[in-house]
């Protein structure tokens, strides 16, 4: 058309070469870094959700079934329903999970202790997780172990596994007296077969053991506080969750691993587009740069304005002139932005440059995943507010004209 005519003739004409295109070079580069900044930026919180997910599911299974009232259940009943034998479930292991105090050599620290049946390591990616020894919670019938987070190891002091054992105290449940305190308490004491590392919260807090011992420990003969269920590989975990709850009835709460840390993934999403939106007002006022180029633009090119309405030109035409004028300075430096963006996302994707300075992750490269959807949100939104700002600008300084 024949205002896009004009526009590419004002910025790409070999004889436009004054101040103006040496600001619009700058409104280029304005726009350029803020669109950056934000592919770059939703691309990290999408590399950490992805990280959290991926911690989570190294100590949360697929599903958790627990009891909906009351805080164990019997083994052999929700065994007898059949939950292994779901589509769409890979393994089940039943699991104890309780606090209980923990004392190495006159350290003592509080940790949650889970007691875990021989099928856990089919459930749980064990292997991925363990820094040291083996994992190894029970040895036989007659020996137990325990698996120290490696926080929770550095937190007692245990260096070693061979030099003396944990000792682990629990509350006995409907046995404790204030007279006798002394007799409230059961104890067990464990060597250590290993470390484990996930994150720093998780290694800080939680230790693992045999199903047998905590059962004793906890007195819970029988009886488990948890199913832990892996899904088997591309099933939905939804679907697979509707299946298993009405496998087990409505004495049982079924769960997956997104509900039971729904308030932490709503959290990381509400950072996410909360710094959308702060990146989203630095792209307003860098786009604020491109108002003085059109200015001078049209200040310049006064003398066409007025050959144009001689030969018949509507303010309309003329308006789409010069908006196009700035929407083509902001395509370019959007362009390059969305370029320079994608690029460093896929190249720290690639090679992982850029590393973490710390051990408490499973991972040393800093976390980045460009999600297409991200691109095109930046870019429909810098497209809205780069066409605002320049259509209010070439409206107010081409006025109607009046014949």
């Amino acid at each position: 058309m024949l205002w896009r005519l004009f526009a590419r003739r004002y910025l790409f004409s070999r004889n436009s070469r004054s101040v103006i295109n040496i600001i619009s070079g700058v409104s280029v580069a304005a726009v350029a870094v803020p669109v950056a900044a934000m592919i770059i930026l939703l691309s990290v919180f999408n590399g950490f959700e992805s990280l959290v997910r991926q911690l989570c599911s190294a100590y949360d299974a697929d599903i958790t079934v627990s009891a909906a009232k009351g805080s164990a259940f019997d083994i052999d009943s929700l065994r007898s329903k059949g939950i292994d034998r779901v589509e769409g479930v890979a393994a089940v292991s039943f699991a104890v999970e309780q606090g209980a105090l923990l004392e190495y050599r006159g350290n003592q620290t509080t940790a949650v202790i889970r007691g875990v049946d021989d099928n856990y390591a089919r459930v749980m990616p064990v292997d991925e997780t363990m820094q040291s020894g083996r994992f190894q919670p029970q040895l036989g019938e007659d020996v137990n172990n325990i698996i120290l987070g490696q926080g929770l190891a550095y937190a007692l002091g245990v260096h070693s596994f061979v030099v003396d054992d944990v000792r682990l105290y629990a509350i006995r449940r409907n046995s404790f007296s204030t007279l006798l305190p002394v007799d409230g308490y059961s104890s067990e004491r464990l060597p250590v077969a290993g470390t484990f590392a996930i994150d720093a919260e998780t290694d800080r807090n939680n230790a693992i053991t045999s199903l047998r011992l905590a059962q004793r420990l906890f007195d819970y003969p029988g009886r488990a506080t948890a199913l832990l269920v892996r899904c088997s590989d591309g099933t939905d975990h939804g679907r697979v969750k509707n299946a298993v709850q009405s496998a087990a009835g409505s004495d049982f709460k079924v769960q997956t691993r997104d509900e039971r840390n729904a308030t932490l993934y709503r959290i990381m999403r509400y950072e996410k587009w909360g710094i959308f939106l702060i990146a989203l007002m630095v792209l307003v006022i860098a786009s604020f740069s491109i108002v003085g180029s059109l200015v001078m633009l049209i200040i310049d090119k006064s003398d066409d304005i007025a050959t144009l309405r001689a030969l018949g030109a509507d303010t309309r035409l003329i308006r789409r002139i010069f908006t196009a004028e700035g929407m083509l300075v902001c395509c370019i430096g959007g362009t390059a932005g969305l370029a320079v963006g994608i690029a460093l996302c896929l190249i720290q994707q690639r090679f992982g440059i850029i590393t973490i300075p710390a051990d408490s992750f499973l991972t040393n490269e800093y976390p980045v995943e460009l999600m297409w959807s991200d691109v095109l949100l930046v870019g429909f939104s810098f497209i809205v507010t780069a066409w605002c700002i320049c259509a209010a600008t070439v409206a107010s300084m081409v006025p109607q004209h009046k014949r």
